[in-house]
This record gives C-alpha cells, structure tokens and sequence, in this order.
C-alpha cells in the first residue's frame, strides 16, 4: 500500500503560514499580522488621544496668558481701575503744617478784631499806638471811611470776617477734605485781601495815617491769602495729574 504523500514545504492550501500570510480567498489567518493592525490601530488612537491631550493643554496655557495680558476678561481688573482706587484724592495734597498754621494766624487776626470792635464802639485809644504825622491809630479807627456804606464799621466786618476764617481753618475742617469747603476758604481769602487792599489804599491817600493794629491784622490776611493760594496751586496740580491719567 502506498503512504501517506509527504506534506510539501510551503503548507497545504488554506493554513497560514509561518510568515502570517494570509490564506486562499484572501481571509486573515490567526497569525500576527492581525495583532499588527490592531496595535497599529491602537496606537494611531493614542497618538491622536496623546496630541489632543497636548493641544488642550497648550491651548489653555495660552488662553490662561491672554487673560492676563487682556484686563478685560471676566474676573479681572483693569490696571486702570487698579490705579484709580489706589490713587489718592485731589484735596488731600495739603502738608501737615498748613492746616494749623492757618488756623494760629485766623485766631490771631481774630483777637486783634475783637480789639479793634471794642475799641471803636467805646471810644478808648488803642494801646501802645503812637500819635504822630505816619502812626495814628485814633485818626484811622474814627474817620469817615472806618464806616463802609455809612452803615458797618470796619472793625465788624473784620470782625466777622475773622469769625469765618477761624471755622473754615479749623483742624475739623481741613479734615473734612470736601470740595465746597476748600472753595468757601479760597473765596473767602480773595474776598478778604480784596478789602484789605481797599483799606490800605484809603489809609495811604485818603485817611494819610496808619494804624498799627489795622496793619498787623492786614499783615495776618496777606499771610493766609498765600497759603490758602498755595493750597490751592497744588489742588489744582494734583487735580490736573488726575485727570490727564
């Protein structure tokens, strides 16, 4: 009887390979070109999963920097508005020293008011005031224009003036840092060196006589005209710094 034929070296038809070709009909053998394709597969999704992953992480490390670079986002703020809060008022320039010297010198031209008030209502010669052909306190105090209109000696206006200046030049009120009471002091200081002027006029070319008192209290105003005008320079500077930024 004759054997069994002998098996050929390439296989019989239908059994894959050594290699893992694939077989008749074109089918996938069991072999390991099938796990190729799957770890080829796998592998593509995990290098697409690995790039998204990166291009995320980029992408949100770059939209963390234009947020900070943009001050408009949602739950940032603006330098701007940063600098505006920080930034101190406009009124509160004033220097330590200015509020009670104005206040010193108000008090002063006050009692020398008060002075002159009593004086001209009960006829007394003013104290330590000579009489002579430049200094004569009585000639001033009693002439015809210490009485404005006729109707207000000027003793009271000055008087009253003073009133207003010791208030408004109170260590309270430079505190309180409002726009009308720095207003109200700086007109109230022109209205005063206004009339101080007037009286220094009349004194020189009408009245041709001084009175010590009057020029000591007119002394006192020019000294508050400046600081208030100081004051007021530097408000406005730092105002006008304000605005521009």
């Amino acid at each position: 009887m004759a054997g069994p034929k002998p098996a050929r070296a390439g296989g019989s038809p239908g059994q894959p390979r050594a290699g893992g070709a694939p077989g008749k009909g074109g089918a996938p053998g069991k072999g390991g070109g099938t796990t190729a394709a799957q770890r080829n597969r796998q592998g593509g999704k995990g290098t697409g999963s690995r790039a998204a992953a990166g291009g995320a992480s980029r992408g949100g490390k770059a939209g963390q920097r234009n947020g900070r670079a943009r001050p408009g986002q949602p739950g940032q703020v603006m330098p701007a508005m940063e600098g505006a809060s920080k930034a101190p008022q406009a009124g509160s320039a004033a220097p330590r020293w200015l509020p009670l010297t104005t206040f010193i010198l108000s008090l002063g031209g006050l009692g020398l008011s008060v002075y002159l008030t009593i004086t001209h209502y009960t006829n007394t010669a003013l104290a330590g005031c000579p009489v002579n052909s430049t200094i004569n306190c009585t000639k001033v105090t009693t002439s015809p224009e210490s009485i404005v209109f006729g109707i207000f000696p000027v003793a009271v206006l000055g008087l009253a003036f003073y009133v207003f200046m010791v208030a408004i030049n109170s260590p309270w009120a430079w505190r309180m840092d409002l726009d009308i009471v720095r207003w109200a002091r700086l007109a109230g200081v022109l209205t005063g060196i206004v009339f101080v002027l007037y009286l220094v006029y009349v004194e020189l070319f009408k009245v041709d006589a001084i009175c010590e008192y009057c020029t000591a209290v007119h002394v006192v105003t020019f000294l508050l005209f400046g600081l208030i005008m100081f004051h007021a320079a530097s408000w406005s500077a730092t105002t006008g710094r304000a605005a521009r930024r």
